[in-house]
């Protein structure tokens, strides 16, 4: 009997950290969504919204609006990012890429 109860807690203790690890280390944000890359350029409206070109894997053309997190609303001049998009919410995160990860036909289009 002690030896089961034993078993269930250690069990227990497992999927609680199992799960705050989860949750801390993962941008659930980013499944279930397609990916595009934008090239920064210009200003933030007055907002602070981005509104930009971004292109799949595929090169396929898509318009973003997005904004920086944080309190600096601007990001860098002609950064990179790889911006992930669920069609029902639009942009859902963000993040910076180097444009040698970029796939080649995005690549072409952000040139």
């Amino acid at each position: 009997m002690k030896k089961t109860i034993t078993i269930i807690a250690v069990m227990a203790v497992v999927v609680i950290f199992g799960g705050l690890f989860v949750i801390q280390n993962v941008n659930l944000n980013k499944f279930g969504t397609e990916k595009y890359y934008v090239q920064t350029k210009g200003e933030p409206d007055d907002s602070g919204q981005y509104t930009l070109p971004g292109y799949d894997k595929n090169g396929k053309e898509k318009t973003l609006t997005f904004m920086k997190a944080g309190e600096d609303h601007k990001f860098k001049e002609n950064a990179y990012l790889c911006v992930y998009v669920k069609a029902e919410k639009g942009v859902t995160s963000y993040e910076e890429v180097k444009k040698e990860d970029i796939p080649d036909k995005a690549k072409e289009k952000l040139q």
